[in-house]
């Protein structure tokens, strides 16, 4: 249903322990009551999501994280302050009320506020705290339309919030702020260069092989259902029969792909994210045997999008 007209049906459902697809300005959530551990244990079930995978929980206001979790670090208060509402989670310590199974048993809880007025009109209108992974089956691309988000969960959502395409295209960057030493645990929509202006020096430690310690790090991840690998230039394609997709950064190529998406002709970073996962969903239903993905620049919203591209080439194995 159209978000805006939805939120009051949508909240209703959160209370009574359903699940909600609601856009934000990343990518589609798909919300449950983070108070609720038979809610959030849905998620996992729906998404197939493995339960040491932790989830992200939103909240309305970054008022209300101080009145959910009590004191912040200084550094955590002040990235709250300067980027909320916006593509930024933070890490910080669990609360009680939120049930270990929301943070996969850690004691720390991933936690950010929307930019996206549906979003947070819906967590205000349902009264608690939403634990929300991206919308779609665990390890695949990630949904950025309401119509990615009912092909990919189906009759396993309660209630999708059409809210159109999101903005941003890609996740949230994720941030442990607690101690003397900001590191970025994912890459993501709010670049590292702007986490540098406003805290200084930053390490960069995205990626992750075994039990992760924020959402989203598995080093296989995003991944389309076609064998994706890396390219370093977008060149003609081998003449060797195989239907090949293509994902070109800024110019479209020569003759010989089957499908072919651009994701910025302007070289635009922000373009380019906005478009990465709709454009690997419309390769992906091309019928075609592999993908291949040009990077984008390294730089600014490129890492995000370089990140993203690696961990769904992760799983590439040749065409046979």
């Amino acid at each position: 249903m159209p978000a805006e007209r939805g939120i009051a049906e949508a909240a209703a459902v959160l209370r009574a322990g359903g699940l909600v697809a609601f856009p934000t300005e990343t990518v589609y959530g798909l919300g449950a009551n983070a108070l609720d551990s038979r809610a959030a244990a849905r998620i996992f079930a729906a998404k197939a999501r493995p339960t040491f995978d932790p989830l992200i929980t939103h909240l309305a206001d970054a008022a209300d994280l101080p009145a959910l979790v009590g004191a912040l670090p200084p550094a955590v208060a002040a990235l709250a302050e300067r980027f909320w509402p916006g593509p930024l989670t933070l890490l910080v310590d669990r609360p009680a009320v939120i049930p270990p199974i929301v943070t996969s048993g850690l004691d720390t809880m991933a936690v950010r506020v929307p930019d996206e007025t549906s979003a947070r009109a819906l967590i205000r209108a349902a009264g608690v705290p939403v634990a929300a992974p991206s919308a779609n089956r665990f390890g695949q691309l990630s949904p950025t339309r309401a119509e990615h988000v009912v092909r990919g969960l189906g009759a396993a959502v309660d209630v999708v919030l059409d809210g159109g395409p999101t903005r941003c295209g890609i996740e949230s960057t994720i941030v442990d702020a607690r101690g003397p030493h900001p590191v970025v645990l994912r890459l993501g929509a709010l670049p590292v260069e702007d986490l540098v202006a406003a805290l200084g020096p930053v390490t960069v430690r995205a990626g992750n092989s075994g039990q992760p310690v924020a959402p989203g790090t598995l080093a296989a991840h995003y991944a389309p259902r076609t064998p994706l690998r890396l390219l370093r230039d977008a060149g003609p394609p081998p003449a060797d029969g195989i239907r090949r997709g293509l994902l070109a950064f800024r110019d479209r190529p020569a003759d010989g792909y089957a499908a072919v998406q651009v994701l910025s002709p302007a070289g635009d970073l922000t373009e380019a994210a906005a478009r990465l996962f709709d454009a690997l969903h419309r390769l992906d239903a091309a019928g075609v045997t592999e993908i291949l993905a040009e990077p984008a620049p390294d730089e600014g919203l490129g890492r995000a999008i370089n990140d993203r591209l690696g961990r769904a080439a992760a799983t590439w194995s040749p065409a046979g």
